[in-house]
């Protein structure tokens, strides 16, 4: 059975370009983002790669921890590590997990039989600090991750737990929110004492709050 949105993240144990990696263990109490590759020496995911590296401050800022995976050895993944820096002029500087024996991949479910039964998919899990999926999404292997999209949702995600509002279509931060169906209009305005905007009694618009990172 396919993994689902809530669910608990499966924990494992497995090598990683930075030694055994147990997964919740390394997580701690930070969000995570896991996201595969089908194997080393990808030209698409060479240039993902360096992207995620590149982006560690943006990361660090929302206590998130990027963890790649690639069904190659961790020799492999040191000669890539090293293609990767010569040629998009970034070090990486997260562990990419050694999935040789695809255990993890299985678990995950990243292997696609119809799409190519000897290769994972490119997929990528969203993981909060109770180690709950929050966004599972899957790329086909020639078009590149959107690493703008995946701190939006970040943000989006942490922005509903902190203030229990909701992100309305094409939001970016900035924007006006909708404060959730949940809370009561007595509620909101304890929340959101500067006032909100009623559309539709389900559809309140408020000034966004202050993202977490930015705190």
């Amino acid at each position: 059975m396919a993994l689902q949105l809530g669910q608990i993240a499966p924990d494992f144990e497995q090598d990683s370009s930075e030694g055994r990696l147990k997964f919740h263990e390394y997580l701690g109490s930070s969000w995570g983002i896991l996201f595969s590759h089908p194997k080393d020496f990808t030209p698409v995911c060479t240039t993902e790669l360096a992207e995620a590296a590149r982006l560690m401050p943006e990361w660090k800022k929302r206590n998130v921890k990027p963890v790649g995976l690639s069904v190659d050895t961790g020799e492999n993944h040191k000669g890539w590590a090293a293609d990767i820096e010569e040629t998009q002029g970034q070090t990486l500087n997260f562990p990419v997990i050694a999935d040789h024996d695809r255990k993890v991949s299985t678990l995950y479910d990243m292997i696609h039989p119809a799409a190519d039964p000897t290769v994972t998919v490119r997929s990528v899990f969203i993981i909060d600090p109770q180690k709950k999926i929050r966004l599972i999404m899957t790329y086909p292997p020639a078009t590149g991750r959107n690493f703008a999209e995946i701190l939006r949702v970040i943000d989006a995600l942490q922005l509903t737990d902190g203030y229990k509002v909701a992100t309305p279509v094409n939001w970016t931060d900035g924007k006006d929110v909708i404060i959730v169906p949940s809370l009561s209009d007595e509620e909101a305005k304890q929340r959101f004492p500067e006032g909100f905007r009623t559309l539709k009694p389900y559809l309140r618009m408020v000034k966004q709050p202050k993202l977490p990172s930015a705190s």
